[in-house]
């Protein structure tokens, strides 16, 4: 499974989204992106925009922001 999470350092949206992944274990790379929005390149890159928490699984094509959405996408697709 190849699984990206784009992450910021103290950002409690990517902890949750961590944290639920941890608990359905899947295993996934961090991302730790810069704390400026316009630092952040390379989420912009793959999603579109610079907020994170945001999810890239390149075996299903999904790319994903927004920690409730990521939440139920988890829920949905991975546990």
């Amino acid at each position: 499974m190849s699984v990206t999470l784009y992450q910021l350092d103290g950002c409690p949206f990517c902890e949750k989204v961590a944290d639920r992944l941890d608990e359905v274990g899947v295993e996934y790379d961090s991302v730790w992106v810069d704390a400026m929005h316009s630092d952040r390149n390379e989420v912009k890159r793959v999603s579109g925009q610079r907020g994170v928490p945001v999810i890239v699984d390149e075996d299903r094509g999904i790319t994903m922001s927004e920690s409730d959405n990521i939440l139920d996408l988890i829920d949905r697709t991975y546990a």
